[in-house]
């Protein structure tokens, strides 16, 4: 191969990419958010700064792909934690699971989504909405929503999902030391929202050493949702570079 042909591969293996190269284009992605208050000093022993906590507010998600180009149908769950940059309101992305590894690897090496492999899921229980994740054998979540309780608001459903994203990206150099240490942001583009409900909800995070979920405890339900929509996500551009101390 050609160094030519070398430069204008962009994932490994070689002859098998992980992942396709393709800006993924999500069909009917299906949330099912519970927002809730959780200890503050919890939430500042994971934020990182430059970000700042103004409410100690974590959104759980499970969120069914059910069709993506270049990665097919898949489901994913995890935290997001509302927090400010520079006086922009936003989240940043704490923990991702997911059941896909090239939406897993492509996450993480194109983007900076704090994805690993899990086990979630979204359904429906008669008249509640279910979203759980495992981890390995063991269970680490459980929310559970009326279904299609109240209709919510479009436009409100929509700024659920569109507020902007902050990752931290960290790759390691081959001695170990930082090669790469910045925040990242994103945000969620060519949005639209077919259908929105809110409705009483309930959150279980169970105690687990490799998916730590509970160390934000669920204090209180501020508000649930389900929404089902089509989007694409925008990329990530940094924000603040760590090894040079300063915004970029």
């Amino acid at each position: 191969m050609r160094i030519e042909d070398v430069r204008r591969r962009t994932t490994t293996p070689l002859t098998r990419p992980a992942f396709a190269p393709v800006v993924p284009w999500f069909i009917d992605r299906e949330y099912l958010n519970i927002v809730y208050r959780t200890d503050p000093d919890a939430l500042r022993a994971v934020v990182p700064e430059p970000l700042r906590i103004e409410e100690p507010l974590v959104r759980f998600e499970i969120m069914k792909m059910n069709d993506v180009t270049g990665y097919g149908p898949y489901t994913e769950g995890g935290q997001a934690i509302q927090v400010s940059f520079d006086d922009e309101q936003g989240e940043y992305l704490h923990a991702m699971y997911l059941d896909n590894f090239p939406a897993t690897a492509a996450g993480r090496e194109v983007s900076a989504y704090p994805k690993v492999i899990g086990a979630p899921k979204l359904y429906v229980d008669q008249d509640v909405l279910v979203g759980t994740l495992d981890y390995g054998t063991l269970r680490v979540a459980t929310a559970s929503m009326g279904y299609k309780y109240y209709p919510l608001d479009l436009c409100e459903a929509e700024a659920q999902i569109t507020v902007p994203t902050f990752m931290l990206k960290a790759i390691p150099g081959y001695d170990g030391a930082p090669r790469v240490l910045e925040l990242v942001r994103t945000d969620i583009t060519d949005v639209v929202v077919k259908a929105a409900y809110s409705g009483p909800a309930r959150l279980q995070l169970f105690q687990h050493v490799l998916a730590p979920l509970a160390d934000l405890p669920v204090l209180e339900i501020v508000s649930a949702s389900h929404i089902l929509t089509d989007l694409t996500l925008a990329p990530v551009k940094p924000v603040f570079d760590y090894l040079k101390g300063d915004a970029r």
